[in-house]
């Protein structure tokens, strides 16, 4: 999912956001493919549906659709791919079976509650392995609802302000949190993606 939405802005490594930055980072396609290929399994959401909450230009909703049934995508801000609308303001009328996004950094706690009351089968958030610390986010989330899985990228993700690069790089690690409705039948893991990002880069991808 990608890092968008028009909320305050947020500390990131060696990068101070603006108050009023978009906080828009977009995902490169490859990293959503990781989720599906190495952690989730593509034959467990062939006939699925699934939100992708914060999907800016698309970068990560359009990979979501090479395995998902169907994928509804929104952004509070209009970038063009998607409906405009408010994730956290939405109405909880209505259930998808997978909720995958990558969350505004300093709103991916409201995301995190808000996508599991939303969800029939998971939820999956990518974030900075930072969002793992702090005593503040043990106490209000992880101490009481941990992920499932904890899917650790052992190549790193680059992405850059409004727009995906195919020679980027980047300091700032990520990995993939994963919550199950099931929570007791899926007990809390550790694991790590592994280098798979020229396996899953496509043609297109950086257009």
């Amino acid at each position: 999912m990608d890092n968008s939405g028009a909320h305050p802005g947020y500390m990131m490594a060696k990068r101070i956001e603006d108050a009023d930055s978009l906080d828009f980072f977009p995902t490169p396609p490859w990293a959503t493919r990781a989720l599906v290929e190495k952690v989730i399994g593509p034959g467990a959401v062939s006939d699925l549906e699934c939100l992708e909450p914060a999907c800016g230009m698309g970068h990560m909703a359009r990979p979501l659709a090479e395995y998902f049934r169907a994928v509804d995508a929104f952004d509070i801000h209009p970038y063009g791919y998607g409906m405009v609308a408010d994730f956290l303001a939405a109405p909880g009328n209505r259930c998808w079976d997978w909720v995958i996004t990558n969350p505004p950094f300093n709103l991916a706690e409201q995301f995190a509650v808000k996508a599991r009351s939303l969800c029939r089968h998971g939820v999956a958030l990518l974030v900075r392995t930072q969002f793992l610390e702090t005593v503040g986010r043990y106490n209000r989330l992880f101490k009481s609802d941990p992920p499932n899985i904890t899917a650790i990228f052992s190549e790193r993700v680059p992405m850059l302000k409004g727009r995906v690069s195919k020679t980027a790089t980047t300091a700032t690690s990520y990995c993939w949190l994963i919550w199950f409705p099931e929570r007791n039948i899926h007990p809390p893991r550790l694991e790590w993606i592994p280098p798979c990002r020229k396996e899953l880069e496509r043609d297109g991808d950086y257009d």
